[in-house]
């Protein structure tokens, strides 16, 4: 088991999209089981590369309700329907949570570490959870998605039975990608709600919602 390490806002690379690959490299197997133990280990239901230091454009998902994870290489959306919305958090923005505008449904499509390619239809936590992974290889926040900037809250981490403590596209509890680490430091030492990082989610916000990714 490998657990890699995770970037936290205000971390660069949240912000950089991720590189579309051609050939699938030979040490994708190995990045992807790896994404996976971080996945698991931070409580998650989704994990993007950039959110351990890469720029390939790979992201894992598994919802409870998923027997076996999904791996999306060069995932993307081609299809949105509808409108709602959503509690969020995210595991590289730990220590908050925010209400969020998500489809009703989406269609997407990626490779798969065949290099063959997958196609989904989604709705619920898994179009949520597929919306909320790509926006993080297009460089995109759930929090430049929020209905307003006030709809951001802070929140205290959960002790469960073992001692550990649990928090992108939501959580277990129905949106997950929340999650606390021992580097929450890294974001919480101010108030991100007085922070630049929320002058996206204003626009956002005031032009109905719309953002790249």
């Amino acid at each position: 088991m490998t657990v890699l390490k995770m970037r936290f806002l205000p971390d660069p690379i949240l912000r950089q999209k991720a590189k579309k690959m051609g050939k699938i490299p030979t040490n994708m197997k190995k990045l992807v089981s790896d994404m996976l133990d971080t996945m698991y280990d931070e409580h998650g239901v989704g994990l993007a590369a950039n959110q351990i230091g890469s720029l390939q454009k790979v992201a894992v998902i598994q919802t409870p309700e998923m027997e076996e994870a999904l791996v999306l290489i060069n995932p993307e959306i081609v299809k949105q329907e509808g409108e709602r919305e959503v509690e969020e958090g995210c595991l590289s923005i730990p220590g908050y949570r925010g209400l969020v505008k998500r489809s009703v449904s989406v269609r997407a499509r990626a490779l798969g570490l065949d290099g063959k390619v997958i196609r989904i239809k989604a709705d619920e936590l898994l179009a949520q959870a597929l919306e909320h992974e790509i926006d993080h290889l297009n460089g995109v926040l759930y929090i430049d998605r929020l209905v307003s900037p006030a709809d951001l809250w802070k929140i205290e981490p959960v002790a469960e039975e073992n001692g550990e403590e649990s928090g992108e596209a939501g959580e277990e509890d129905e949106q997950q990608e929340g999650g606390e680490s021992e580097d929450e430091d890294a974001v919480q030492d101010t108030d991100l709600r007085e922070s630049p990082a929320l002058e996206n989610a204003a626009a956002v916000a005031q032009d109905g919602g719309d953002a790249a990714g």
